[in-house]
């Protein structure tokens, strides 16, 4: 069975305040519900993008199926995390089926 992918990709730099709320929570809620955090990139660091890409913070977390994937991110936990970052970053966040 095809492993399930949640991408987080800012498009521009986080409120540093929300973005402490929310990752004492994310990485918990995500991990809780059966996701792996595999790639981190961060602003600074090895990070090249190319075409559209924008060079801030992009997160790869990688689940068992796409429905874990999906239901991580419906979960009460990560609600919570969301809540906590209150709209303090905007970020693409995709959710996709291996191969």
């Amino acid at each position: 069975m095809a492993k399930g992918y949640f991408l987080s990709a800012h498009r521009s730099e986080a409120d540093p305040i929300k973005k402490a709320a929310y990752n004492l929570l994310a990485r918990d809620a995500l991990e809780k519900a059966g996701g792996k955090v595999i790639a981190m990139a961060k602003v600074g660091k090895k990070l090249t993008v190319h075409e559209s890409g924008i060079n801030q913070s992009t997160v790869l977390i990688e689940f068992n199926t796409y429905d874990e994937a999906i239901n991580a991110y419906h979960s009460v936990d990560y609600q919570e995390a969301l809540l906590a970052l209150d709209n303090g970053a905007d970020r693409d966040i995709r959710i996709f089926e291996g191969i």
